[in-house]
């Protein structure tokens, strides 16, 4: 199965174009929108529209740009799903995930976070490959250390304790396009020009 992840588009209807294209283009079954898909809630009119019209699934999470309702709206209005505190299961792939992030007006706890992504975890936990979707990254990683926001403590907890296959994070844009092992799970800043997945 192919997917196309990314993050960080902040309002961008251009980058969302470019994405929708290459979704197309690769034969994306599913299109993964890993938060800041706003810039500050201001800028969401027709942000999903490229992707509706070439008829992606699209699923998604807030960032810390914008609110858990604003995802929903969005969600809602383009018939996407929204992944925060969420699972879903596509052929033999289950996904789980939780937005917002550790820092910014839109923060959550650490114990918050880490609940979330145990009750989509739970609910996919027998599926043959599992995909973890975060917007903020993992504590004392890489990527951490090339930007100047904090990691999670409870990502890198739910990493070590559920082992997804693949854990995808954005956030810090300066890490954009790394690739990271935590045991077994292989770890990826997707960020704004998006990354195809096979699985």
């Amino acid at each position: 199965m192919k997917i196309l992840a990314a993050g960080d588009l902040h309002g961008d209807i251009n980058a969302a174009k470019a994405l929708a294209e290459k979704a197309e283009k690769e034969k994306a079954e599913l299109v993964v929108l890993s938060g800041d898909i706003t810039m500050g809630e201001i800028s969401t009119a027709g942000l999903l529209k490229p992707f509706v019209e070439k008829k992606q699934k699209v699923v998604l999470i807030p960032g810390n740009h914008e609110s858990i309702a604003t995802t929903e709206f969005l969600a809602q209005i383009y018939g996407a799903s929204n992944l925060h505190g969420y699972s879903m299961e596509l052929k033999d792939v289950g996904l789980f995930g939780c937005g917002s992030a550790n820092i910014g007006i839109f923060q959550l706890s650490e114990k918050e976070i880490y609940d979330l992504l145990k009750k989509g975890f739970d609910k996919v936990k027998d599926s043959k490959k599992k995909i973890m979707v975060t917007h903020v990254h993992p504590d004392k990683t890489l990527m951490g250390k090339m930007g100047m926001f904090p990691g999670s403590t409870a990502v890198k907890q739910a990493i070590e304790k559920f082992e997804p296959d693949i854990a995808i994070c954005s956030h810090v844009h300066e890490a954009e396009g790394i690739e990271e092992q935590i045991g077994k799970t292989k770890l990826m800043n997707v960020g704004k020009k998006g990354k195809i997945i096979e699985i």
